[in-house]
């Protein structure tokens, strides 16, 4: 698998990458390949997503410097910004034998391996895609006792049997711009990051590297560093 670390990325641009290097990997034209970076302040909506999870008016965001973007990856409203790694695998999932539950867990253990190295305990809630920290791992549903804190966000898309979309793991972001939103449709979810659980978090592409690390773990593969640090 190959890694691209694109540091800080507008929304809009990234996704027209992963379609690139999707067509490209279904092709057989290009290794597997990881992208990691941050992106802009941007909430996007997944396919699941209702008009009442954007709480703030239009107004309101634009004065926060926050755009809103529809995409075709699975899940709910979400955040992302500045100090929060973004993790988007072009994987030929087909060629790895996995279908969209095995896949979705090996980047579920990824993360929590991944915070693990930062000494936060993380897990699975059941019913639920993600992770959280603290909390008994029960299934929140739509109460406002969530199991835990929410730390890392999953959306993926497979076309072709190829991955897009991914992971959004917070490392160390401004967690009030999730007050715009209902984070992942769950009415009363607690976000939190490895600086909050921890004080301090390590730079968001030392995170990354150890995200690679502990995904090819996963996936079984070996790494290669593309020196190519945007396009």
């Amino acid at each position: 698998m190959q890694i691209r670390w694109l540091g800080t990325q507008l929304y809009d641009d990234a996704v027209a990458l992963q379609r690139e290097l999707l067509e490209s990997r279904v092709t057989g034209d290009i290794p597997d390949t990881l992208l990691l970076l941050e992106h802009s302040h941007v909430i996007t909506l997944g396919r699941r997503t209702l008009e009442s999870h954007v709480i703030s008016d239009a107004e309101t965001l634009a004065a926060a410097g926050v755009e809103v973007k529809e995409s075709d990856r699975g899940g709910e409203a979400t955040y992302h910004g500045p100090g929060q790694l973004v993790a988007y695998p072009i994987a030929n999932l087909r060629a790895l034998g996995l279908g969209p539950v095995s896949y979705v867990a090996a980047l579920e253990q990824a993360i929590i391996d991944t915070l693990g190295v930062y000494l936060v305990d993380a897990h699975r809630v059941s019913g639920r895609t993600g992770i959280w920290v603290a909390g008994d791992g029960k299934n929140p549903g739509e109460s406002n006792n969530p199991a835990g804190r929410k730390i890392a966000a999953i959306g993926v898309r497979i076309s072709r049997g190829v991955s897009m979309h991914g992971v959004a793991l917070n490392v160390s972001p401004d967690l009030s711009m999730y007050d715009h939103i209902v984070p992942c449709g769950m009415p009363g979810l607690d976000v939190t990051s490895i600086e909050a659980e921890q004080g301090a978090a390590p730079p968001v592409k030392i995170v990354g590297e150890q995200l690679a690390e502990k995904l090819a773990d996963a996936l079984g593969f070996q790494l290669e560093e593309n020196q190519e640090a945007h396009r």
